[in-house]
């Protein structure tokens, strides 16, 4: 049975039970344990819970509220077993203060400095002056000769379609869906193939040519611009820069109104970052 009245009268408003301690006077520094002489407050299991692991939600409260208490209350009994502080720890303690108040700072300035106006106008601005950029639908037949190539173009020159004859003929993977390749950008093909599909019409079937993979009887189905990728596509994107060019404007700010000293070159060696021996000196 746990003996400290308030901790008792925390845990059971934490699981929705009636109690004489209303939510007003609930704090982050009301006491929920005590280890001798160290208090352990509510702001502190509150904070416990927040660094559990995802797999830790799927517990009750009142679960968890009782696990981290008595792992705080652990902590502190084995902490005060500890007669002499080591250096390593304070500077382990100064480092997460320094991070977690950064930490802190970057959350703030990434909350607000960049609002929907600057989103909008930073997507804006990205594709103000952005050219078009083609796009390209084809199929091909892909053949081992030039004979066979120039046999399958006069077959479709002749009347037959485009799709049956590579079916029938093409050895390449796309032969079984008619050769078509889908929608593809520059740069996706290799030089020669690209070259020949920019001087095709829409309809357009072209005379045999070789590649590395064989010769190409070619056919541009349809072209477009390559569309632009809306707001919201890009929105976590650009908000996540904003909030870097912002973080970076306010450190550069810091730095000029603070005076930083740095190590000049040969000051220290940089081997030293190793010696964990200095840490217990």
């Amino acid at each position: 049975m746990r003996k400290h009245v308030t901790y008792l009268g925390v845990a059971a408003l934490l699981a929705g039970f009636a109690t004489s301690v209303s939510a007003q006077d609930v704090t982050a520094d009301t006491v929920v344990a005590t280890v001798g002489d160290t208090e352990i407050t509510l702001g502190e299991v509150i904070i416990a819970r927040t660094a559990l692991p995802a797999q830790y939600a799927q517990f009750p409260n009142e679960v968890l509220f009782d696990g981290l208490v008595d792992q705080l209350v652990q902590q502190q009994l084995l902490a005060d077993e500890l007669a002499n502080v080591a250096p390593r720890i304070e500077l382990t303690l100064r480092n997460e203060r320094r991070a977690l108040m950064a930490a802190d700072v970057i959350t703030e300035i990434a909350q607000s400095a960049v609002t929907e106006e600057d989103i909008v106008a930073a997507y804006e601005a990205r594709f103000a002056n952005a050219e078009e950029i083609p796009e390209f639908n084809a199929s091909h037949i892909l053949l081992e000769t030039q004979e066979d190539a120039a046999a399958a173009k006069a077959r479709i020159d002749a009347g037959e379609e485009f799709s049956a004859v590579a079916q029938e003929v093409s050895t390449g993977p796309t032969g079984p869906n008619g050769g078509n390749l889908g929608w593809f950008g520059m740069g996706a093909m290799v030089p020669a193939f690209e070259e020949q599909i920019m001087n095709l019409e829409v309809g357009e079937v072209s005379e045999p040519f070789e590649t590395q993979f064989g010769w190409h009887v070619a056919k541009l189905n349809e072209e477009r611009v390559q569309p632009q990728p809306t707001l919201e596509d890009l929105r976590r994107e650009i908000t996540g820069q904003l909030q870097e060019e912002a973080i970076s404007a306010k450190l550069e700010e810091l730095a000029a109104e603070t005076t930083v000293v740095l190590p000049a070159e040969g000051d220290f060696d940089p081997n030293l970052i190793n010696n964990l021996e200095l840490l217990d000196q």
